[in-house]
Formats: structure tokens, sequence, C-alpha cells
């Protein structure tokens, strides 16, 4: 019998330097909140890696702990298989180092801050330690939707290569992304952001730079005048939800959507918004400002609009409508 001779193939293939790069392959986060974590969850689940910035190690647990439960509950309601989940928590990575992100094609800045001013501040920092490490033709994005993208990146070297992009992080299933070019975003950016969507099954919406966007400009008007409406006692909370549910054929009222959100950040979004364009149908109703003073953010604490278990299920109340 002839002798078997094995010969190794690397040395026969391209180097790592020639080998043809996968666009978005990799993709960053700074910031893994909740709204990180959707959107983690979001690209990892399309085969993308994720590498995510957080400020502690133990900041980095919980988002990963708080993915591993959202995914076990999708496992839950036969949303996905055992086997998926740890495909896609294999995909995701938290690091403290901004060296962490320099081979990702695309960075999306996802942080909170309290107050317009601080939140500025605090970006355009995070947008300039990204710029340090990462490639010049890396996109840099920023998920927020009340600050424009065109001051964020205002101070960089590149900052043709910046856009705004927003996830409906509240609505897992939606399947658009809201994209707003700045001031300097070059057509080759924007067109890299257009093919981003497309690997993520999202329908892209360009949207001309303006704080808000589309959805959350018509999102905080709606919760306002529903908060209006509760206010002068013309009906319930179940009740005007109930009705948006059954004439508008939404899946949740705008109590339950604020409360899905978070009341800080329904907050924030109007004062930026007032801040920006002055106009009272952006002022936050005093029933909002009177339930984040209590610590009553909604789904997140236990108590909103609504009160919620720990699983944030909704506890039904005796109230019905009539």
């Amino acid at each position: 019998m002839a002798e078997k001779i094995s010969e190794p193939i690397e040395p026969y293939g391209l180097s790592k330097t020639d080998r043809p790069r996968t666009l978005f392959s990799k993709v960053g986060l700074v910031g893994c909140g909740s709204v990180g974590q959707a959107i983690a969850r979001i690209i990892s689940c399309r085969g993308i890696e994720v590498t995510f910035i957080e400020l502690s190690d133990d900041l980095i647990k919980q988002s990963i702990d708080s993915i591993d439960c959202q995914l076990d509950r999708m496992i839950e309601r036969w949303g996905m298989t055992p086997g998926e989940k740890r495909s896609i928590m294999s995909r995701i990575r938290g690091t403290l180092n901004y060296k962490d992100l320099s081979d990702c094609d695309l960075v999306i800045e996802a942080i909170l801050s309290k107050t317009r001013e601080s939140s500025v501040d605090v970006r355009k920092e995070v947008f300039k330690r990204i710029e340090k490490h990462v490639r010049p033709e890396a996109i840099i994005a920023t998920n927020s939707t009340t600050l424009v993208v065109t001051e964020l990146s205002a101070e960089l070297k590149y900052n043709e290569r910046c856009v705004s992009l927003h996830f409906s992080t509240t609505s897992p299933d939606s399947g658009i992304l809201e994209v707003a070019r700045g001031l300097h975003t070059s057509d080759e950016a924007y067109g890299k952001v257009l093919t981003f969507g497309k690997l993520l099954s999202k329908v892209v919406i360009p949207v001309d730079e303006s704080p808000g966007l589309i959805s959350v400009r018509l999102l905080v008007v709606l919760i306002n005048e529903a908060c209006q409406i509760l206010v002068e006692n013309v009906a319930s909370k179940e009740d005007i939800d109930l009705t948006l549910r059954s004439s508008l054929s939404t899946k949740q009222g705008p109590f339950e959507m604020a409360d899905r959100i978070g009341l800080d950040r329904v907050l924030r979004y109007m004062n930026n918004l007032y801040d920006e364009f002055g106009d009272k149908r952006y002022k936050a109703n005093p029933i909002i400002k009177k339930f984040v003073r209590a610590h009553q953010l909604g789904r997140k604490t236990g108590k909103g609009f609504y009160e919620y278990d720990k699983n944030g299920n909704k506890i039904k109340s005796d109230t019905k409508a009539t």
C-alpha cells in the first residue's frame, strides 16, 4: 500500500493582507445599555460580530447577562432555538479598550446622557476616541435621534464618513432603519450604510438631517397628547390605549409605548426637541415629569403608567373598558 503523504495547505493560501475583506464583518458599539443591547442582538442575529465598549467589567457582565436573558425569553416563545442563541452569543463580546474597535467596519455610538448639553459634549469625545483607533474608511455613526451628526462630528478629521442611523429598539421586529446624512457625509459612506441596512434585512428610510427624525417626532407628540387626554379625565389610560390599538391597529397604545421605551428617555426626547424647535407640541406633559421624578420609568423599574413583573410583563389591573 502506497504511503500517504500529507502536506499543509496554509502556505498556498492568500496572506492575511491579501485576503479580500468582507464589508461589515465586524461592528462596534460604544454603550451597551438597553438600547445598545437591542442593537447588538439585531446585528449579531445576522451573523455579524459585535464588540461593545462599556465603562467597567461589571457593566460588561450586566450587558452580557441581560442579552442572554432576553434570548432565553425568545426561546421560551419559540422564536429561537438554543443552538441559535449560542451562535448569537458567541458573536458578542465586551471590552473596556477602544483599541479593540480597530478592525470594525462600522462603530455605532449608543450612550445615554441626561441633558442635551452633556450629551453633545460626551458624544463628541466618544467620536474622537473612535476615530483615533479605527481605519479612515470605517463608518462612525450615532444612534441618537434628537441630536444631529453634523454637530457631533464637526471636530473630526474624517467627518465625511459619519452618519446618523436609528434602530427602532422599542420594536425589535421593526423592518426599518432611519438614516440621516450629515452636512459632510459622503456618497460613499451613505452607500455603505445602505448596504448595511440590507444585510440586516431592513428597509432604509432616508431622512434629511433633523432632530427626532420621523419616528421620535411623531411618537412624542402622540404620547404627549395621550397624557393630556388622561389629565383632562376624558378617558382612562386603559381605554386610551385600547382605542389606539383598535382604531389604528397598533400593537401598543401610547402609555404602553412610553413604559416600554422608558419614561426617562421619553422626557429626554421631549426636552431636546423642545430646546431645538421651541414648539409647545414637544413640551413634556407634567404627568411624565411626575413619574420620572418618582423613578417610575416603566418596564425597567417595574412601574410607570402600568405595573410590571420581574420579567417585564404587564400586571393586569381590574379596570376594564366600558
